[in-house]
């Protein structure tokens, strides 16, 4: 994954912390390009901070205090130096009040335009672009729905099983699936108030419950630039999740590898996928995810206007380094040539072998999985040889109450399915053996 030419930007910012601000630094510094971290006071002895070439303190501990504070943000931008931000994920990575301030102050926002990121990021608009755009959608109700008798009007017409979900909403928050009818107007109520309470914003979607009993969460992950060229990559499955939250990726998907139709099936999802990128004019990386059957019939969920958690899978089987390829975009590179040369509508990269990504969490299974927050005493990774591990922590690295309790992803890579997993398996392994985390409760 070889720099393509000379560095595009002097300095960035990185506005974000942990594993994903590491990850963003190591693509930037190979690059040639100095970094530039922000931290709360909780994390001045953080590992992203040490390793940026500069680091300005932006508040106290609690997220709302410092890593969302706009203002304070591009101050820092200004007192450093820094030509743009890459937000990671998480924070402020889908805030278009952000990238709108950025753009005021003339300074780069690695990522899609506010535009893209307001017609996406609400579950009702997308939809209907969605729609719009020829993508493959559920059945459901064109509109927002505030009162539980609608609801049961809608439901009626639409059918059961039906899922209400937050038009704002993401993280699984806001969200209910309704069976029967009997099972509506508490479902309804509590989804509304927990859609209130997580993003200010009552608004529901009500649709038909799609794949209820073989539901695979299938997702494409597509870059574009700002010359109207579009790439996607092999797709993604994030299936295995625990209280909506994904745990287990792996990528290419077996739904569709070495099945009939399969092949015919991916293009069919990655073209819709760039249809709906260019409804909105989208640029950077980006996620279109479908909800798949068994029998491999798909309807559009959502689009993340960001970098995933999980796209380390998709870079070790495609060979892709979709950080830098988002530094490229944003600096107003069109795609490289060997990306805008694939054949077929969605310009498709090709890729090799199987990847596996799982998430390594400080929670305590005795307690729901809660998380544990305490004082890394010792911490070894397994060797480079065995996994791929992104990670912001090390010895003496403290888990915050503050933050989300993930300390690290380990990617592995194999021939084939079965390859993947059982290396990911002796990794995990290896963790389990030199991973000791003393649990101390912080006051």
């Amino acid at each position: 994954m070889a720099a393509s030419g000379g560095k595009l930007f002097d300095k960035i910012l990185i506005a974000n912390r942990g594993e994903i601000a590491v990850r963003v630094m190591q693509t930037a510094q190979r690059m040639g390009i100095k970094t530039v971290a922000i931290y709360s006071e909780a994390d001045v002895r953080s590992l992203h901070v040490s390793m940026a070439d500069e680091a300005v303190c932006v508040g106290p501990a609690a997220s709302s205090e410092s890593y969302l504070q706009i203002e304070r943000i591009i101050q820092a931008c200004k007192d450093t130096g820094a030509q743009a931000v890459h937000p990671g994920y998480g924070f402020l990575s889908e805030n278009s009040a952000f990238a709108t301030r950025l753009a005021e102050e003339k300074i780069g926002f690695v990522g899609p335009s506010a535009y893209a990121m307001d017609n996406m990021g609400d579950k009702i608009q997308s939809m209907r672009i969605a729609e719009e755009a020829g993508v493959s959608c559920a059945p459901r109700f064109d509109g927002e729905v505030h009162e539980v008798e609608d609801a049961l009007r809608i439901a009626r017409d639409i059918g059961y099983p039906i899922i209400m979900k937050a038009s704002a909403g993401g993280g699984g928050k806001g969200m209910r699936v309704a069976w029967e009818e009997s099972e509506l107007a508490e479902g309804f109520t509590l989804a509304r108030q927990e859609a209130l309470a997580s993003f200010g914003d009552a608004r529901m979607l009500i649709q038909r419950f799609v794949c209820p009993t073989d539901g695979r969460h299938i997702e494409i992950q597509i870059i574009g630039d700002k010359h109207g060229n579009y790439v996607t990559f092999p797709e993604r499955e994030c299936s295995l999740q625990r209280r909506k939250q994904k745990v287990v990726e792996e990528s290419p998907s077996p739904l569709f590898s070495g099945k009939p139709g399969g092949e015919e099936r991916r293009a069919e999802m990655q073209a819709q996928a760039v249809q709906l990128c260019r409804s909105v004019g989208y640029h950077s990386a980006g996620t279109v995810e479908f909800l798949a059957d068994d029998d491999m019939n798909f309807y559009f969920l959502e689009m993340n206007t960001r970098l995933q958690v999980e796209h380390p899978v998709t870079e070790e089987v495609s060979g892709e380094d979709l950080v830098e390829l988002m530094l490229r975009v944003e600096a107003g590179e069109e795609l490289p040539e060997r990306l805008r040369a694939l054949p077929g509508p969605a310009h498709a990269a090709p890729f090799n072998g199987w990847a596996v990504e799982t998430r390594v969490y400080a929670e305590d299974p005795l307690r729901g999985f809660l998380p544990s927050i305490g004082q890394l005493t010792a911490y070894v990774e397994p060797p480079k040889e065995m996994a791929r591990t992104d990670s912001g922590i090390r010895p003496g690295s403290a888990i915050s109450m503050h933050y989300d309790p993930m300390i690290s992803k380990l990617v592995t890579y194999g021939a084939d399915r079965d390859a993947a997993f059982l290396a990911n398996a002796k990794a995990l392994d290896s963790c389990v053996l030199f991973f000791v985390l003393v649990v101390a409760v912080v006051v």
